[in-house]
């Protein structure tokens, strides 16, 4: 069994239930070719890199599937290009180390931070040690005014 992924970028403006109906579309049409579905992400409504038939956003999917062989793959993305409701898609084939790293991510070992443990704080703060103190400056010897000579005459 070969593992793929395809994630697809849903049109925003589509009702609620029109993208749960699109995304279903496609699982159906991968089931019906005998893939066996994995996992299927929603990934939800995310800012887009760059504007796509003048929208800002879409709804990401993300469907990771086992096939035998992929080549029903063709008639898939042929059916993606052509709905007007998917903006983009991509399908990728996971060699082991991809299908290790997804199964490892549902099962939260990865992706997942770890909230640190705060000390409690103390009551009181401790008393701070007193500053040594500093030796007195050196006084500084006054200043003298330069005496400046007096002009020579010319004679």
């Amino acid at each position: 069994m070969r593992n793929y992924e395809v994630t697809f970028i849903v049109d925003p403006i589509l009702s609620g239930d029109d993208v749960k109906g699109t995304a279903q579309k496609y699982v159906d049409m991968l089931t019906a070719e005998k893939a066996g579905i994995v996992h299927i992400n929603e990934i939800g409504l995310r800012q887009l890199a760059y504007p796509i038939n003048k929208r800002q956003s879409g709804i990401y999917y993300c469907v990771e599937f086992e096939a035998v062989d992929g080549a029903f793959i063709g008639k898939v993305e042929l059916a993606l290009r052509r709905d007007e409701k998917i903006l983009r898609y991509l399908t990728v084939s996971l060699d082991k180390f991809g299908a290790k790293y997804n199964a490892d991510k549902r099962a939260g070992k990865i992706g997942v931070t770890k909230k640190k443990e705060r000390k409690p704080e103390p009551e009181q703060r401790p008393e701070r040690p007193a500053r040594p103190e500093r030796a007195p400056r050196p006084e500084r010897p006054e200043r003298t005014e330069a005496k400046v000579a007096e002009p020579v005459p010319v004679v």
